[in-house]
């Protein structure tokens, strides 16, 4: 005969789960099952989800891109070293993209200098800003053709979707080219609402990007969790905004880096999985 093992009721995990023990005559003991109770007393129900290097692989997608335009542009005239060009369009993006969600430079900018500064440490280019412009659309066309996504993504998402979570997509990314990824990963219909900040006319981290995203989605504040991989837009930034925030920290942001902490932090997108 089996009985319950000194009310031996396991609390429940994060993830809503109940370990109960049971113990029979001879004074063995056996697990016998973990059950699911509840999704976090079912606090959330809208879902913000950031997209590229959260869900969509954009890093990775955009070396071979990039790799693909050098070769287009045939800048290997102007490169004796492949690896100096992609340094340099590195830094400039990283810097471009962070002052870009401050809102201290347009899109126009962003869109020329990206190319402009790395190009500028070859040799005998002449570099006009129709060049620029040029090496962009193909960029982003290679780019965007790209299907790579973040390990677990697809399993992810199929997940939140059982689950009965409302998602939606908020992006500082440009409208033209953040489509054209959806349909090539296969994640667009996964979400409820896409949610970008050119249609918001403001970029992630601004509170006023949430409150238009919350407005869009018909969300609550109370009831949605932010989750994406850049420290400055979208965690802080939500948190700013008076919402929960889940940092994956793909980038291995060191603890003590990070001023405000987020509500919960996951080092893949599986471990999500445990917690919603």
């Amino acid at each position: 005969m089996l009985t319950l093992w000194r009310n031996s009721v396991i609390p429940l995990m994060p993830n809503g789960a109940l370990t109960i023990l049971l113990m029979d005559d001879n004074g063995t003991i056996y697990l016998l099952r973990v059950i699911r109770i509840s999704r976090i007393d079912m606090r959330y129900k809208d879902l913000f989800l950031d997209f590229d290097d959260t869900l969509y692989d954009t890093h990775g997608n955009a070396v071979i891109a990039l790799s693909e335009t050098f070769e287009a542009f045939h800048l290997e005239q102007y490169f004796a070293d492949p690896q100096v060009f992609y340094d340099a369009y590195w830094w400039t993006n990283i810097d471009l993209w962070s002052r870009y969600s401050k809102g201290e430079i347009t899109r126009d900018y962003l869109i020329v200098e990206r190319f402009r500064r790395p190009l500028s440490e070859g040799k005998g280019l002449e570099i006009t800003e129709k060049y620029c412009l040029e090496m962009s659309d193909r960029f982003l066309d290679f780019c965007s053709s790209k299907p790579g996504v973040i390990e677990g993504a697809h399993e992810l998402m199929d997940y939140l979707k059982q689950q009965g979570y409302r998602m939606h997509m908020c992006s500082n990314g440009f409208h033209e080219v953040q489509y054209k990824k959806l349909a090539a990963c296969g994640l667009r219909d996964y979400f409820d609402t896409i949610i970008l900040s050119e249609d918001a006319g403001v970029n992630k981290p601004s509170p006023l990007y949430f409150d238009y995203a919350l407005r869009q989605s018909g969300a609550s504040r109370e009831s949605t969790l932010m989750i994406g991989d850049n420290l400055q837009s979208d965690i802080l930034g939500a948190l700013n905004a008076g919402l929960d925030a889940m940092l994956f920290n793909r980038w291995a942001i060191d603890k003590k880096d990070i001023p405000q902490e987020p509500t919960f932090i996951v080092d893949n997108l599986r471990d999500i999985m445990g917690i919603l």
